[in-house]
């Protein structure tokens, strides 16, 4: 294996796909190479990654560290690359089955380039997985940034009309999430890690034989058409800029697919800092405001606001509570709902489950043995707001109670401003 080369190709792919993906086209290959060559070494990286965070480094609050037995997340790091290799392949028999119906050319060699090589930014930004808080951010990053490498290449590696790129892209990219929930749910079935998605940055474990899983993906039909339909509108865009061949309107144009894409239909500026910290209270439930910070911060033309407090009480109770503005990414946190997925799970110390309520998103989790818990909602598709809580004197409905006494619904209310219809 040449490692200089495959350094080489994932670094042209990232940084100068318009003009890789027609050498890509052209190349011969078979699947032997392009497995041997390029997607066993890239598709290792999330899942050593993941193993390296959850078994070595592990997940901490309020001091506690979790972390996943080295058995489990070897097991779990093993099943998670077994999947990924895969995965890939699944997705290049798909992009070739759904050539003829955008007007492309079947070829399976040429599909499975394509798989290969628009998955990786997602195995590169893999290794985020290891950053405090943010790393998820970049994940997401790296699979929509994936989709855009996908609708760059399908015109090159499967012959179809540039104006059938988008619809390709998106079909390809929803049965591809949906496979990527799957394989969460396996691995997380294993290491009892998994996760409820990274939009409400909580840790859910799902998979023992007391678990109950659901999803319902019927809820999701009519706000994904209204997504491709926004899409399609940005297509044309961007094929109109690529005509004027002005360098300015193209990059413009790339941006806004991306932001619409990213906010599930619209561009959205997150929340100002001044517009967060009323929600962050002198006084929750009794418990007195020790810190508070609040930041907005952009990546990639995707706006996220944070805001933070600490509380805590005569009793050395402790209180932590989070809100974070997904702002121009809140399409990432509809994914979730979307989804609809639920999961329930109980142990002799305690549980943790994830279920609507009102139509929000929630997700409760106890710790019988650390006096640990945490309990989040998502508000409006767009707000994930968190309390962590940690003392003898605190349970659940505590929790519950510091929560609800926030003004949950003047919060809400906000999730309409900032937003820009495509």
């Amino acid at each position: 294996m040449d490692f200089g080369k495959l350094i080489a190709r994932a670094q042209a792919i990232l940084m100068s796909p318009k003009t890789e993906w027609p050498v890509i086209a052209a190349e011969q290959e078979t699947v032997a190479n392009l497995y041997k060559n390029y997607i066993v070494v890239l598709a290792a990286i999330p899942a050593i990654a993941g193993f390296i965070k959850g078994s070595l480094i592990g997940y901490s609050a309020f001091g506690f560290t979790a972390r996943t037995p080295i058995v489990s997340g070897i097991i779990g790091m093993i099943v998670a690359y077994a999947l990924a290799l895969a995965v890939v392949y699944l997705i290049g028999l798909i992009i070739d089955a759904l050539a003829p119906t955008f007007g492309g050319e079947k070829n399976q060699i040429q599909a499975l380039k394509t798989a290969a090589y628009m998955s990786t930014a997602g195995w590169v930004a893999g290794v985020a997985v290891i950053v405090p808080w943010i790393g998820w951010l970049i994940v997401w990053a790296g699979f929509f940034y994936g989709a855009y490498l996908l609708f760059l290449g399908l015109p090159n590696t499967m012959r179809c009309p540039q104006d059938k790129a988008v619809g390709y892209t998106i079909v390809t990219v929803l049965i591809g999430f949906v496979l990527s929930i799957i394989l969460g749910m396996i691995v997380g079935g294993i290491t009892a890690a998994g996760t409820m998605g990274a939009a409400v940055g909580n840790a859910v474990r799902i998979g023992d034989s007391g678990s109950n899983v659901s999803i319902d993906t019927d809820s999701a039909l009519g706000k994904l058409a209204a997504l491709g339909q926004q899409m399609e509108q940005q297509g044309k865009k961007m094929e109109a800029a690529k005509r004027s061949g002005d360098a300015d309107a193209q990059a413009e144009a790339a941006s806004a697919m991306l932001g619409t894409m990213l906010g599930g239909g619209s561009q959205v500026e997150a929340l100002a800092p001044d517009a967060i910290k009323p929600f962050l209270p002198e006084k929750l439930a009794g418990f007195k405001r020790e810190s508070i910070s609040v930041e907005r911060n952009g990546a990639m033309g995707v706006q996220v606001s944070t805001g933070r407090a600490t509380y805590r009480d005569a009793n050395d109770n402790r209180l932590e509570l989070e809100i974070t503005d997904m702002g121009g990414a809140k399409g990432i946190m509809a994914l979730a709902g979307f989804a609809g997925i639920e999961t329930e799970k109980e142990t002799a110390y305690g549980y943790e489950k994830t279920y609507k309520q009102d139509g929000r998103l929630v997700n409760e989790r106890w710790d019988n043995n650390s006096h640990n818990g945490e309990f989040g909602i998502v508000l409006g598709d767009r707000f994930a707001v968190k309390l962590n809580g940690s003392g003898e004197g605190l349970d659940m409905n505590v929790l519950k109670s510091a929560l609800s006494s926030l003004d949950l619904a003047g919060l809400e209310s906000l999730k309409d401003q900032g937003v820009k219809n495509g």
